[in-house]
């Protein structure tokens, strides 16, 4: 396992400086810092005023669409506090976006510069993380598979949660209720829990080597949807021996992993930065991350509240988006732009946590070397 993290070391050094480019921390920041203003005078080239009029624009035929849209069933006074909670945020995320547009813009054409290093690196760190094991990847799904049989035994077969769920008006197997739950929360816990610690397990590369930083956050919430797409194979055959065929639907689920790769993608951009300060922000996490697991409809059905105000509350949480749309792929049959109200909050939400993320990463980045 040393060796080959030593030699794994060796390979991103060589691959990103050719074997040979060392500096000092002081050296560091300066070429940061110039890396920083190259990648702000490539982002101005594409024109601030162009880029922020399209973003204007698609933001207006999103509040055109809102406003428009017409729902005769729901309740229009819940109806139109939805529009003109839609049209504020919208406002404020355009907002966010024109007045730091180069700040914002820098990392994605980073990341789209260095798409082909990312690609190999997020490989490579799939790889090192079960190195040495002699089970390797298998270690990766026994945990996740163990927690699903335990909720299942404990939820189904114990406490008879499954009567509940039927009086709720749930019709498919409890199992495939929780599976279909668990697996887009397994990918977005173990993608922020290794984003967030992206920067201090690569400290050496942020600290000794000429190497563009903003890389290591998406190579974490790749390298976990490397494990993803294993158990999205696992529901899927869960889904079959249940007599739930995959179907056009189905293909929802490759929308719905995008939506949490983004969303969690943001997120470890704010995180990472914030743990090289605080690195009580790890624990903090991890307890957020489990009152967030209670917090989601994943062992239970929203529809069990008896409020609406309680529904609107909890539907809050993005992560309801998500986990909601993976059963809509798999057993409701429904499309993602059925749910209106909950796909626009959603990717504004997505959209603006990625332009804080990334504001406050670039804002920090040049003290990285310093801390670590």
């Amino acid at each position: 396992m040393l060796c080959y993290d030593v030699t794994w070391r060796c390979c991103v050094t060589m691959q990103y400086c050719g074997g040979n480019t060392f500096r000092s921390r002081k050296n560091m920041s300066v070429e940061n810092t110039e890396h920083v203003n190259r990648s702000t005078k490539r982002t101005k080239r594409l024109g601030k005023p162009a880029g922020v009029a399209i973003f204007w624009g698609l933001g207006l035929i999103l509040a055109l669409v809102l406003v428009n849209h017409h729902n005769p069933l729901a309740d229009q006074v819940t109806e139109r506090m939805k529009k003109v909670s839609g049209c504020v945020l919208i406002t404020f995320t355009c907002a966010i976006f024109a007045l730091y547009y180069e700040r914002i813009m820098t990392i994605p054409a980073e990341l789209f510069q260095s798409r082909k290093l990312i690609w190999k690196l997020a490989k490579n760190d799939f790889k090192k993380r079960y190195a040495g094991s002699y089970l390797g990847i298998v270690w990766a799904m026994a945990q996740p598979v163990v927690t699903v049989v335990m909720y299942w035994i404990v939820f189904d077969k114990v406490f008879d949660t499954r009567s509940q769920m039927v009086a709720s008006g749930l019709e498919v197997p409890y199992v495939l209720y929780l599976t279909a739950g668990l697996v887009p929360w397994f990918y977005f816990s173990e993608a922020i829990t290794q984003g967030t610690m992206a920067l201090i397990e690569y400290n050496y590369l942020v600290k000794k080597v000429v190497f563009n930083i903003s890389i290591l956050p998406i190579i974490k919430v790749i390298a976990a949807t490397f494990i993803h797409v294993f158990f999205v194979v696992v529901l899927l055959l869960v889904s079959v021996g249940y007599g739930y065929y995959p179907s056009i639907y189905t293909l929802q689920i490759i929308y719905y992993s995008f939506c949490m790769f983004m969303l969690v993608l943001g997120m470890s951009y704010m995180t990472c930065a914030l743990v090289v300060f605080i690195r009580d922000l790890q624990q903090i996490i991890n307890i957020a991350l489990q009152i967030g697991m209670w917090a989601t409809p994943i062992l239970w059905n929203i529809t069990m509240l008896k409020t609406d105000n309680m529904k609107t509350l909890f539907k809050l949480n993005p992560l309801v988006y998500v986990v909601n749309g993976y059963r809509s792929a798999i057993y409701e049959e429904v499309w993602f732009w059925e749910h209106f109200y909950s796909s626009t909050y959603f990717w504004i939400f997505t959209i603006s946590m990625f332009c804080i993320g990334t504001l406050i990463f670039r804002k920090m980045r040049v003290h990285f070397a310093d801390v670590l």
